[in-house]
């Protein structure tokens, strides 16, 4: 009997599957039954590979070997899921195996990940395709019930290799043609670049710089203070002809912007009497529209913290694991019209009415009023602004499923609870509120006061704020005909603000609504669904500029770094707008969008992608990098050999008199202005983190100038080298910073590190040593005396890690031993912690030299690692 193959995405997914439509045995990595055979990828299994004859190692990427355009691309097996691909391949090849199902996730990332893994088994058999938006078991059984041709899905897999290729092209030929002009004066300077990630970069770059230049203008603001029979109210003197802001954005009717005129509407209006009118009217604020993947995240970032990245895991878990949210990865923020019905046992389910045991009955009864109240109001009815099929795409907007929540960690209840109240307000009425807008004239001038009511809470109170703008709204009674007198007038100074750098929330928000300022009215109708990036890879866009050193975190703010300054600088110098443009998304968006309704071939679209990618390495080839135009600015300090003035190119900080100049980039690191401002003016600076050795290992060193003013790194390591014998090092006018922990005698600063006295030199005796820099966190002089003396230091927020890349908090602490530990935040825990014991780091490559090994971490479990 001829069977079908099913292949999912993930192997959650397929355990759903083979639950949902039931009768399948387990044989390890796969499932049978009488009907299906049914196993799954583990995302991507095979990636784009440039064929051997044309591929050229790392450290060899030069102009001569580009660009890199092979007449067929080749798939390579992802090495740590090869098992599976051949699984899956064996399988397709049974005998019994008369057809394919796809069942990988809805959209054109899944149809690319199955039809890398047909084409590289050879498949000649038929395929249908599963289309699943939810992952609850209905949900699968009607998706079964209604499989879609394979045919009927050839315009979306070729949109998604075109895509896949097409970045390939782009990024592989614009990163090593950056990397190769970088490169021309010696060294291997990795210079990533990218469809979305550059654009992103470049909205970055350009909110700093606006920050950078922006110039504070001085405004004031006049406020009076009016007593009526019913007590004190305030208004603020406004401009009646005011028309808008023109081509000042800091513009506002309340601002005036000349000192002398305000004081001047000051005294005119101390002490006067005045008259009042008064306008009330009704007003209405619907509840959000419900959760798409980047709105979800917008928010978690504003209301948690959370990164981008730790939102779609947490959503992603959710979805897969406790099967109570619809699939994530959505820009949908609709449901399909058909689904009313789902909604209304969604909701039953939320009540707590029929939900089994093992549930989560505190949350269910958070929920329970509200979710009754929208069943018992019939509150659930056609409404194009929740049921649109027009505004659902691959997938519809993040709800909740008919599955109740249980076992739900502390992060993963924050997420379920934003989903659930917005799924639960969006079917309430409108809050309702009364503003009233009363205009007080002052000889002659006005001032306006505005009071907000809330009447009725509608949706609002789905989140207890009822009453939350009640009576601080309310504006003290004036009567009709009443006179009110100017008791006070509080002039105030204020000055203008620059933009906001971007947080991760709002750097969201600007790649989702990138292109829409764009004049072609077709590129920007393309972008408006999508903007930069897709809901499921703009978390690892972000990371990547992080991890690549474009941008770096300051609490929840996100900042270019120099290098990413140099890159803009380098590709508008170079001319290649489509790198740094969302235009270039908007365009692929188009035709891929077209090509998904057949109306453009796939070979006309990669055309036209290899015509562009001879472009950008064409003009990268005709540029040096001493000629490449860019704002660059001049040193406060002189030249250290000369005394004139140093101008920063776009490689160097050159002297403009002789031939003294210091390199931007060190050893993979790009310094900023002020680090060699600092060195000039020190002939020191360190330690510093960010250098990568020929390995590509991180390390941290000092920089110093040496006697012939030429910069060098300054480890401090006293050892033994090819030279001969260790440095004997006097530490007789250096101040002692405490015992030693391993044999009681002093412990000085030293180069990068704090040493013990008896660890230098050739009578070496003991081996203590701990990094200036651990994990990137900066140990100051005076933490480390108190790590001597006490045994732990404060509490240190800024370490990294080397796995995660993120930041934590830790104190350092003294083990029995005498190496230094962490030491984590002690909070409540859940359950009885178990006893800890200190254990060598896993993570020695972020301490590098400055540890040498000797920093411990302690294996408590806390939530701050």
């Amino acid at each position: 009997m001829s069977k079908k193959l099913i292949i999912t995405e993930k192997p959650s997914v397929a355990a759903d599957v083979a639950r949902a439509l039931g009768g399948f045995v387990r044989h390890d990595d796969y499932y049978e039954g009488d009907e299906y055979v049914l196993s799954s990828a583990i995302g991507h299994l095979l990636e784009l590979a440039c064929p051997e004859e044309y591929e050229v190692k790392r450290g060899k990427w030069s102009f001569a070997h580009l660009p890199v355009i092979p007449p067929h691309f080749a798939l390579q097996p992802i090495a740590k899921t090869e098992s599976r691909l051949k699984l899956l391949v064996r399988l397709i090849k049974r005998k019994d195996v008369a057809g394919l199902i796809n069942a990988c996730d809805a959209g054109r990332e899944g149809e690319l990940i199955f039809n890398y893994i047909n084409q590289h088994a050879g498949n000649a058999k038929p395929v249908e395709r599963l289309w699943l938006q939810s992952m609850t078991p209905q949900a699968i059984r009607e998706g079964f019930s209604r499989l879609r041709s394979g045919t009927e899905m050839q315009g979306l897999g070729d949109a998604a290799v075109c895509r896949s290729e097409s970045d390939w092209l782009v990024g592989i030929n614009g990163t090593r043609a950056m990397t190769a002009f970088n490169s021309k004066t010696g060294g291997f300077h990795l210079t990533t670049v990218g469809r979305v990630q550059t654009p992103t970069l470049a909205l970055m770059v350009d909110r700093e710089d606006r920050i950078r230049k922006f110039v504070a203008r001085a405004y004031w603001e006049l406020d009076g203070v009016f007593a009526c029979a019913a007590g004190d109210y305030r208004g603020r003197w406004f401009d009646e002809n005011f028309k808008g802001k023109d081509d000042d954005e800091h513009a506002r009717a309340d601002r005036l912007w000349d000192e002398s005129r305000a004081l001047a509407l000051q005294n005119k209006c101390a002490d006067q009497d005045g008259d009042v009118s008064e306008e009330s009217k009704a007003s209405t604020q619907l509840s959000p529209l419900l959760f798409d993947l980047t709105s979800l995240q917008r928010e978690a970032n504003g209301r948690f913290g959370f990164s981008a990245k730790a939102t779609l895991g947490l959503a992603q878990a959710l979805y897969e694991k406790h099967k109570i949210l619809t699939y994530p990865r959505t820009d949908s923020r609709a449901l399909p019209e058909d689904y009313r019905q789902t909604v209304l046992s969604t909701l039953s389910m939320l009540t707590g009415e029929g939900v089994g045991k093992g549930h989560d009955e505190q949350t269910l009864a958070r929920y329970a009023p509200f979710a009754g109240r929208i069943l018992a109001s019939n509150w659930v009815v056609p409404n194009k602004r929740i049921f649109n099929n027009a505004k659902v795409s691959d997938h519809f907007a993040i709800i909740p499923t008919l599955q109740a929540p249980k076992h739900l960690s502390e992060p993963e209840m924050k997420l379920y609870d934003m989903v659930v109240k917005r799924f639960l307000a969006v079917f309430h009425p409108a809050a309702e509120y009364l503003i009233t807008t009363r205009i007080t004239r002052v000889a002659g001038e006005p001032f306006k006061t505005e009071g907000k009511v809330l009447v009725n809470p509608g949706w609002l109170a789905v989140y207890g704020r009822e009453g939350q703008e009640g009576e601080e709204g309310n504006l003290v009674a004036v009567q009709a005909g009443e006179r009110v007198h100017a008791s006070e007038m509080l002039l105030s100074a204020h000055q203008t603000r620059p933009p906001a750098r971007y947080s991760e929330a709002s750097l969201l928000t600007a790649m989702e609504g990138a292109g829409k300022a764009m004049d072609d009215e077709e590129l920007r109708a393309a972008m408006a669904g999508r903007g930069l990036g897709t809901p499921a890879t703009r978390a690892q866009i972000i990371e990547n500029l992080l991890a690549e050193q474009y941008l770096q975190r300051e609490g929840r703010e996100l900042q270019p770094t120099a290098k990413a300054f140099s890159l803009m600088t380098l590709l508008n110098g170079l001319g290649i707008p489509e790198l740094t443009a969302p235009e270039l998304t908007g365009e692929w968006e188009w035709k891929l969008a077209r090509m998904e309704r057949g109306e453009l071939a796939r070979t006309a679209f990669m055309k036209e992608i290899a015509a562009m990618t001879q472009r950008i390495v064409d003009r990268a080839k005709s540029y040096d990098s001493d000629t490449i135009p860019g704002d660059f600015g001049e040193l406060s300090t002189p030249c250290p050999k000369c005394g004139a003035l140093i101008k920063e190119t776009y490689k160097k900080f050159q002297c403009q008199a002789c031939d003294f100049s210091l390199w931007k980039i060190v050893a993979g690191r790009q310094f900023e202005a002020s680090e060699i401002e600092e060195l000039l003016t020190r002939r020191r600076i360190g330690p510093l983190s960010g250098f990568r050795n020929k390995m590509g290992r991180p390390f941290n060193a000092i920089i110093q100038l040496n006697a012939d003013n030429s910069p060098e790194f300054d480890f401090g390591q006293g050892s033994a080298g090819a030279d001969g014998p260790a440095e004997e090092v006097d530490f007789s006018q250096s101040e002692t910073l405490g015992p030693c922990p391993k044999c009681g005698a002093s412990v000085f600063e030293h180069g990068m590190a704090y040493v013990c006295e008896r660890s230098q030199g050739s009578a070496k005796t003991c081996d203590f040593r701990s990094g200036k820099v651990i994990l990137q966190q900066t140990v100051e002089a005076e933490q480390m005396q108190k790590l001597l003396s006490s045994g732990r230091t404060d509490l240190l927020r800024n370490f990294v890690s080397a796995r995660t890349r993120r930041k934590f908090s830790a104190y350092l602490v003294r083990g029995a031993d005498g190496k230094v530990g962490f030491e984590f935040e002690k909070r409540e825990p859940r359950t009885p912690a178990k006893k800890s014991r200190a254990t060598p780091t896993s993570e020695p490559s972020d301490a590098a030299t400055p540890t040498s090994g000797t920093t411990t971490r302690s294996r408590k479990k806390a939530s701050s690692s």
